[in-house]
């Protein structure tokens, strides 16, 4: 669909506390109003302080800037307006929609994560669908983008920043050291309930991999940043693999998550503090890919899902 006005592009992520005094509430939130206990919110504090507070508001602010950018240098009879909204922090989605849609003819949805699974993202449509039903405007058209994670323009990001960590690597190991590609780990009931969703995952690394040229055996999909609760999360963790490594003679490793598309407490905790620890305990030199943040290819990706999601039919 083109021609039709003014669009509402609305970015949606999961969210991070302002500042250390904000991660109650925001912990709150993400356990569906339920009381955090103490233990949970001081290991809150002390990650985000240690990292000195998340940049994902920030970052994906400035992805939607760059987007709307991008979709507007394209004379195809709309106009662009693209805001980012939280699912479990300010801006919520409600909030964004409300300020920046009054006046657009279609809203399109991208979740920010490539993967798509209705159990796991499902409350972000519904939070988008609820957001749009609050503005009482029966001709508003909402689109809501859903799987891209084999999107040309986002895999040949992801491959161009694994080649420039593998450049950036010693001479005498970039042609041999294990890349790890990763994603957030989930309890396997979940799993259980959407296969699916573990097999693009997959395929996004898979296909990373090819890009790249790195050979069977050379890279791995693995999971990190496993919740804090006591049922059974997916595995190998990429802490279960470090040692494996180190027992296999390896002395680099390169981590590349496939689904985080910016910084935040995942990327900049649990890889470069947790999982470089680890590396480091097992003897391995530790290194990760740059997030995609607002690369010019990632902002072209975005920029083509949105597009792919106007030209669906309703």
């Amino acid at each position: 669909m083109t021609g039709d006005g003014r669009v509402c592009v609305v970015l949606m992520t999961y969210g991070s506390p302002a500042g250390l005094e904000d991660i109650p509430d925001y912990l709150r939130n993400v356990r569906g109003g339920r009381e955090p206990d103490a233990a949970l919110v001081a290991e809150f504090r002390r990650r985000y302080g240690l990292i000195g507070g998340s940049p994902l508001l920030t970052i994906t602010n400035r992805q939607a800037s760059a987007l709307e950018a991008e979709l507007n240098e394209v004379a195809d009879g709309n106009s662009y307006t693209v805001v980012a909204g939280m699912r479990f922090s300010p801006p919520l989605i409600a909030d964004v929609v409300r300020a920046a849609a009054p006046e657009a003819g279609t809203v399109v949805g991208v979740i920010m994560s490539p993967q798509f699974s209705p159990i796991i993202m499902g409350g972000y449509v519904r939070a988008l669908q609820d957001a749009v039903a609050r503005l009482h405007r029966g001709g508003l058209s909402l689109k809501i983008a859903e799987d891209w994670h084999l999107q040309p323009y986002f895999l040949e990001a992801l491959a161009q920043r694994v080649t420039e960590a593998l450049d950036r690597l010693p001479p005498q190991v970039r042609d041999e050291v294990p890349v790890l590609l990763t994603a957030h780990s989930m309890p396997r009931r979940v799993v259980e309930g959407e296969p699916g969703y573990i097999g693009q995952l997959e395929e996004t690394a898979a296909a990373v991999a090819e890009l790249v040229g790195l050979q069977e055996g050379r890279w791995m999909f693995c999971y990190q940043s496993a919740g804090h609760t006591p049922e059974e999360w997916l595995k190998p963790d990429f802490a279960d693999v470090m040692p494996r490594l180190r027992e296999g003679g390896y002395s680099h490793v390169l981590i590349a998550p496939v689904q985080f598309l910016a910084d935040h407490l995942e990327v900049l905790y649990d890889i470069d503090i947790g999982a470089r620890e680890q590396a480091e305990k097992a003897g391995i030199q530790f290194a990760r890919i740059e997030s995609l943040n607002t690369a010019p290819l990632f902002i072209k990706a975005l920029a083509a899902v949105v597009r792919d999601a106007l030209a669906r039919p309703a």
